[in-house]
């Protein structure tokens, strides 16, 4: 990360698309900077689902240097595409997720050193249960196929058979947040390109304009494949303690002279060398060794190097990793011990699942006498899903006013 403000349009350019994989419309930037010569307005979407974890210090990272580029930010907490994913968040604890979301994103930032003046949070229900919104989707979804709509989720919504509605209507949706956030760009993931995709084709078609689309690549998971908040062993937790850390970087999967699909090798490059210009106004990696010197590392391409030719050792790399990333957690953590609001909505949107019972009861079928005030059949998932007989009553409410009223508490526990 560059350790100086940009000055021209064309250095804030260059910071706008440092590091990134694919730009798509970057004409759309280089108007509003050099003849609008306005700041460019930005969002970046995060469903609340399940608890953010090391991987969000990838997009958090470059969200601090869109502040540093002068960029306005709106940070979008998605509560109802987390509801939409295949009920990864039920209505009953999304409003809790939020304002979970919005504490982590927060210290990420600031753990960043980002400039939040220019930062903004919008929570997803308060615009999307209007009537020019649902009225807007309405006209979205009449131009939209559901080949395209399945075909632009492929990559971020959940995928199981026989599908529900919902995952149609998120990319759609995803689309329309452009207009309604009134933004110049989207920034995401690269698995987000096909919904980028569908935004620059359809929205025109209902008379909105196109935006410019801003992809960072994907970090691969500990255990290889995509980090995932479903997947205990794939992440590591901005909570967790330094000897889980350890514990989980140790078990990490790195072959030796191997770059691709390596996970912690993929991290120094997307979040500690670049967190690293903070510290020390450079990027610059150290990796202690017992003999022979430190290795110092100021790009990525030198490790991968070095790491093809077994200079860095899987195990040189892991033990380099290790305290460079309990060290960027520790503001974080300590935030989190510092704020009793935080801790509280911790075990709200995240509550544990009750223990069994050891006693087993007898069926004595579904007629006998307070068959009908059984207790839910459901399972807490380690994303925060539920699952089991009765896990879409618990996701989805019981009815209308039930679902209307808890996003009406959520809207007002983000305020």
């Amino acid at each position: 990360m560059a350790s100086s403000t940009p000055q021209t349009p064309q250095e804030q350019f260059d910071l706008i698309c440092d590091n990134l994989q694919e730009v798509l419309n970057p004409e759309i930037i280089k108007h509003v900077l050099e003849v609008e010569k306005r700041p460019l307005e930005v969002y970046w979407g995060t469903a609340t689902t399940g608890r953010p974890h090391c991987g969000y210090f990838v997009p958090c990272l470059k969200i601090a240097q869109f502040l540093q580029a002068g960029c306005k930010v709106k940070v979008l907490l998605a509560d109802i595409h987390g509801f939409l994913d295949n009920l990864k968040a039920p209505i009953e604890l999304v409003e809790y997720r939020a304002v979970y979301y919005r504490f982590v994103i927060t210290e990420l930032l600031k753990a960043a050193g980002a400039p939040i003046e220019k930062l903004e949070f919008v929570l997803g229900s308060s615009y999307q249960l209007s009537k020019e919104y649902t009225m807007d989707r309405f006209r979205l979804e009449s131009v939209t196929t559901m080949h395209d709509a399945k075909k632009a989720g492929a990559e971020v919504v959940k995928q199981v058979d026989n599908a529900t509605l919902s995952s149609l209507i998120y990319p759609v949706m995803q689309a329309l947040d452009e207009e309604y956030l009134k933004v110049d760009a989207q920034f995401g993931g690269v698995d987000q390109r096909k919904i980028f995709a569908l935004a620059k084709d359809c929205l025109p078609k209902i008379g909105y304009k196109e935006r410019a689309h801003l992809m960072n690549a994907m970090v691969p998971g500990l255990a290889g494949g995509k980090m995932s908040s479903s997947d205990p062993d794939s992440k590591i937790d901005l909570l967790d303690e330094p000897a889980v850390v350890q514990k989980k970087l140790k078990k990490a999967f790195a072959m030796p002279k191997v770059v691709e699909d390596n996970g912690v090798l993929s991290f120094v490059e997307y979040v500690l060398l670049p967190a690293s210009a903070l510290k020390y106004g450079a990027q610059k990696f150290v990796v202690e060794r017992r003999e022979g010197g430190p290795l110092v590392y100021t790009d990525i391409k030198t490790m991968q190097d070095d790491y093809r030719a077994d200079v860095l050792t899987p195990q040189l790399l892991k033990s380099a990793v290790t305290p460079a990333l309990i060290d960027l957690l520790a503001p974080i953590q300590a935030a989190f011990k510092a704020s009793e609001e935080w801790q509280a909505i911790e075990k709200q949107a995240y509550p544990p699942p009750p223990e069994k019972k050891k006693k087993e009861k007898k069926d004595k079928g579904s007629r006998h006498p307070g068959a009908a005030a059984k207790q839910q059949q459901v399972e807490a998932k380690p994303d925060g899903s539920v699952k089991g007989q009765d896990s879409a009553e618990v996701s989805v409410g019981k009815s209308v006013d039930e679902a209307l009223e808890k996003l009406e508490l959520e809207k007002k526990a983000v305020a």
